[in-house]
């Protein structure tokens, strides 16, 4: 949710006190071996970076320039459920046996205020401080880069195939056209799916109340009752959309312009409600052994040249300045792309979710998960 158009105040998240998970991050500060030991332990979202086995490949490069071995996972698949991988052990001071790890926003500024997360060193990021695009600058829950650095960022929105079934223009459409039917997908992300149902149902996803919320739910179990919506899924959505196995679906931006390079038909869509927006961050745990060695990525990924590359395969935005420009000597198509570098027509339409306490994510999430089988 952090991108382009949200306040500071909007982003302003409150202390995350769960009981019995709360460390203090002073105290649980892992041992740094990346001078003798070069290696780097990484947890990343699905096809999220260039493909590794290639000679000029992104990380193929990074590795090749430092000497510094990735060990490098997709093994995150949604938020929630990747919290709950690595909660008993942050939430004790235990290691995850990782370096790094991609999260977005809200679940970043959550474990960050449980004090599960270490300080970077910002010195070694010289790359980021100076080349972050601007509206990422200054956010409430981590202004100075301290704890986080922008992975890519990204809308969520609607896909629809094209051969299949005519233009879906509304996320209401999704959720009540017969001919789609058992036939779409929503998200199991949370704040993604309620912001638009919060819509629908004319209320404000970045300002609500309990009364909006449960307006917003009860229309989610009404369609779902309905035997309108197929699955809820995380990143899986695009082999079914892909396969026809559902003929429309909420989507993230980026996974849908990799998927029409082998179906033209397969369509972004901003809907007339709005796009929520989102940035991914990484992150490094508490005990992490290899900081500095992190530190290393992220501020190579923050080279211009480096992160056009990236962004030409993961085709999510961009958040290094500078890459626009490098970008015209790889792909000139993506320079204009308003799915990769937003353009004034695209970042009006934005919205982003309310900011949560512990209790009300625990409800909320709770009664979520009641009604999508999570």
């Amino acid at each position: 949710m952090a991108f382009v158009g949200l306040s500071a105040a909007a982003l302003k998240l409150p202390f995350f006190g769960v009981e019995g998970a709360q460390v203090d991050a002073a105290e649980c500060v892992g041992t740094d071996i990346s001078a003798t030991d070069k290696r780097l332990i990484v947890s990343n979202w699905p096809a999220y970076i260039d493909p590794r086995r290639k000679n000029t490949s992104t990380a193929t490069v990074f590795e090749q320039t430092t000497g510094v071995t990735v060990d490098y996972t997709a093994d995150i698949n949604d938020n929630s459920e990747f919290y709950a991988k690595v909660k008993n052990q942050l939430g004790s001071c235990q290691p995850v046996k990782r370096d790094m790890m991609m999260l977005t926003d809200w679940m970043a500024a959550r474990m960050i205020d449980l004090g599960w997360i270490q300080t970077l060193d910002v010195s070694k990021i010289p790359n980021v401080t100076a080349n972050v695009i601007d509206p990422l600058r200054g956010l409430a829950w981590d202004p100075e880069f301290s704890h986080h650095v922008p992975w890519q960022s990204g809308l969520t929105g609607m896909a629809y195939n094209a051969d299949e079934v005519d233009e879906v223009r509304t996320f209401e459409e999704l959720l009540t056209r017969e001919d789609l039917k058992g036939r779409i997908s929503l998200l199991t992300e949370m704040r993604d799916t309620m912001g638009f149902l919060l819509k629908v149902v004319g209320a404000a996803p970045d300002d609500f109340d309990d009364d909006d919320w449960h307006n917003a739910l009860d229309k989610l179990q009404s369609v779902v009752s309905a035997g309108q919506v197929r699955a809820f899924t995380g990143n899986e959505y695009i082999q079914d959309l892909a396969a026809g196995n559902i003929v429309a679906c909420e989507a993230w931006s980026g996974d849908v312009i990799q998927a029409q390079v082998d179906n033209p038909a397969i369509k972004f869509v901003a809907p007339e409600e709005g796009v929520m927006l989102w940035s991914d961050n990484m992150l490094v745990p508490n005990l992490a052994q290899h900081q500095a060695n992190a530190e290393l990525w992220m501020n190579y990924y923050y080279q211009p040249d480096v992160a056009a590359k990236l962004a030409a395969w993961v085709n999510y935005i961009c958040p290094v300045k500078g890459a626009r420009e490098e970008m015209e000597k790889i792909d000139p198509d993506l320079v204009d792309n308003p799915l990769i570098f937003p353009d004034d027509e695209m970042l009006a339409k934005t919205m982003s979710f309310m900011a949560l306490d512990e209790t009300q994510i625990t409800q909320y999430e709770g009664e979520f998960a009641d009604v999508t089988g999570g």
